[in-house]
């Protein structure tokens, strides 16, 4: 059998993921991985909400109790911008630190990651667009998340907000994948009730989008489809009992799955499109994936109905009775009832997204490197009825 004949199980795919730990009180084995990587002076890569959070504080604290200076670095945004990443690339060569330590949601992360890649290359963040534009890797990198959703934690994927084209870049590496991820579903308990559920709903997108992604393997479906079973049952309990260290951890555990799911898959047309709403209009990137996600399986739905077929049967939506169209349209209405039952009821045009806007935000979602994986082509006629339909 020669390797063109050969049946899907057995075509090449690579899958890679950082070392993680996982579990309460992971993140207190920051310091232990901190002295492994031979840290001096650690630049601590955060946002001002994670600090009143709590989260900082004890790091810092052990941290100093082994020797090892800290360089705190918070002046990263909900969509980080290119100017925050340059900006941590100074102070990280201005203070003489030699390993990262990220704490917080995508926005840290994703910042840290570019100010390592910045560091190590001599470039701007921008050269770095698309996949595998990154030289060299950056110095290590450990993950502390406390949300459940993004996981950049174990992702090839840093999004960065390019501020004078106003859109959020994609940069997709293997050399952007942590070094090591401490996921502590406890840290999540200080998150509020709607950045839960957008959280939890960026999570679903990307097993979504991963299980039908055109560079979907069996490895990387068994991942996405724990993901889609978990979701359902624990983001509503998560969203609604705060404190609820089962749920929280059930969603952490989700959002994990989902990320190693498509950090080896890439995604699709939803998150082209809300990449280019986050960087037009700086809306938030859960909240823009879980407005759009029905809409985008909505017109996918025919070029992967079995993939579709199989989610639906997993969120617990599928009657293998049912005629084809009423199989389509439990899926989709499904998705948009687990949406409005975690209390994400707004539309794009109530978060303030103009029918004049669209052009743009579809000529931008077009060049988005997510739509390589995207199951079907989509043309930017395509991407703007969706945009219109989400309104």
């Amino acid at each position: 059998m020669d390797i063109e004949s050969q049946p899907p199980v057995l075509e090449l795919r690579k899958f890679v993921a950082p070392e993680f730990v996982f579990g309460n009180g992971a993140r207190q084995l920051a310091v232990q991985y901190a002295l492994n990587f031979g840290a001096r002076r650690v630049f601590v890569a955060t946002d001002p909400g994670v600090i009143r959070a709590g989260w900082v504080e004890p790091l810092l604290h052990d941290l100093e109790q082994e020797g090892i200076g800290a360089t705190i670095y918070d002046e990263i945004s909900p969509n980080p911008r290119d100017f925050e990443v340059m900006r941590g690339a100074e102070i990280f060569e201005k203070e003489h630190c030699n390993l990262i330590i990220a704490v917080g949601g995508g926005s840290p992360m994703d910042c840290a990651k570019g100010i390592g890649i910045v560091h190590t290359n001599k470039k701007h963040v921008l050269s770095f667009e698309g996949v595998d534009e990154v030289g060299v890797s950056g110095p290590p990198l450990i993950c502390i998340p406390t949300t459940a959703g993004t996981a950049a934690e174990v992702s090839q994927f840093s999004i960065i907000n390019d501020i004078q084209r106003k859109v959020k870049i994609a940069l997709i590496s293997k050399k952007l994948v942590p070094d090591a991820a401490l996921i502590d579903p406890f840290v999540t308990t200080t998150m509020d009730a709607y950045l839960t559920a957008c959280t939890g709903m960026d999570a679903l997108t990307h097993a979504v989008e991963a299980y039908c992604s055109n560079a979907n393997s069996p490895i990387t479906d068994v991942h996405a489809l724990q993901a889609i079973s978990l979701i359902p049952r624990f983001l509503l309990a998560a969203t609604q009992h705060p404190d609820d260290l089962t749920a929280r951890g059930q969603m952490m555990l989700a959002s994990l799955h989902a990320g190693l799911a498509f950090s080896n898959t890439s995604l699709g047309a939803v998150h082209a499109m809300a990449h280019s709403l986050g960087g037009f209009l700086g809306l938030p990137h859960g909240e823009c994936n879980a407005l759009l996600l029905e809409h985008v399986v909505a017109k996918n739905f025919d070029a992967v109905p079995e993939r579709y077929f199989k989610i639906a049967e997993t969120l617990g939506c599928y009657d293998p009775s049912d005629p084809y169209e009423t199989k389509r349209k439990r899926l989709i209405e499904g998705l948009a009832g687990l949406r409005r039952q975690v209390g994400i009821t707004k539309s794009l045009g109530q978060l303030g997204v103009r029918v004049e806007d669209i052009p743009q935000l579809a000529g931008k979602a077009i060049k988005d490197p997510c739509m390589a994986t995207n199951p079907c082509f989509l043309s930017q006629v395509e991407v703007e009825a969706i945009y219109a339909a989400a309104l």
